[in-house]
């Protein structure tokens, strides 16, 4: 049996080093790459980047929605991907942000984190804007398939606050209790499975994390303004919990696949030297 996913992301931090780097090949992307916006182009910006950097990086984090923008043809590529990360050593990520009730939400776990499934994955981000309790089934499905999940708690887009920092009855924030809410689900569990999503830009909110004994996915690293030294003002004492998250500062380095590694261990190595014990 698969050991349990927040197990084997920390083994593979440990190896590796604390990153996960986006799979985002937006039109954009591929004119810098020279390649058309075309199912080929995405082809080989994405199963390019797995081979740079499989071997290299923990966690590969493929967006679907640049893959589902070609139609059947760019899902049969994102399934090939998510087949080279695996074969890669590394862990997959696949950022979908579903969330839904009932029979649609087993429907989504069943596509995204049972085996033999073509497009699962070592985890998936979901969200929980449906109550929290709507995503246990997909939590159980996870757990019972040695996967994970990450829930989003605190985006760094403009518009997140409006719902995320809204204050609910009990006095807690949204976001605060979107992190509790997991960190409930991961009592007992060292690590555990469910993690969540905060951006890497949002500054300071006051948010606990003490509790959460799960993964901390933080995008925004790099191009969108999050530094390695703000993730301590962040995150504090959790700091070792946090996987930080860049896409366009290590897919703006390819298509070289050695200018794309030595990106992504930039990366690192500036992340391991604020996680350095003192």
């Amino acid at each position: 049996m698969r050991e349990p996913y927040g197990v084997r992301l920390a083994a593979l931090v440990e190896e590796r080093g604390p990153l996960c780097v986006g799979v985002d090949p937006h039109p954009g992307v591929l004119r810098a790459w020279g390649l058309d916006a075309d199912v080929a182009g995405l082809e080989r910006c994405a199963r390019g980047m797995v081979e740079a950097l499989g071997g290299t990086v923990a966690v590969l984090k493929p967006q679907s929605a640049f893959f589902e923008a070609y139609g059947s043809a760019g899902v049969a590529v994102l399934e090939r991907t998510l087949a080279d990360i695996a074969h890669a050593g590394a862990l997959s990520l696949l950022d979908v942000k579903r969330g839904d009730i009932g029979s649609t939400m087993d429907a989504y776990a069943a596509a995204y984190l049972t085996d033999g499934s073509p497009l699962a994955a070592d985890a998936v981000t979901l969200s929980p804007y449906l109550g929290f309790g709507s995503l246990d089934g997909a939590i159980g499905v996870a757990r019972a398939h040695g996967r994970g999940v990450y829930v989003l708690a605190l985006t760094s887009n403009p518009e997140g606050p409006q719902v995320q920092h809204a204050v609910a009855a009990d006095g807690r924030t949204v976001g605060q209790v979107v992190v509790d809410e997991a960190a409930r689900r991961n009592a007992g569990a060292v690590p555990g499975d469910v993690g969540v999503v905060v951006g890497a830009t949002i500054g300071r909110t006051g948010t606990r994390f003490d509790a959460l004994n799960g993964s901390i996915l933080a995008p925004g690293l790099g191009a969108q303004g999050g530094t390695a030294a703000g993730l301590a003002e962040i995150f504090g004492a959790a700091l070792p919990l946090v996987l930080p998250t860049t896409s366009r500062e290590v897919m703006g380095a390819g298509p070289d696949p050695e200018r794309l590694r030595s990106a992504a261990a930039g990366v690192v190595a500036s992340v391991r030297e604020v996680l350095r014990p003192v």
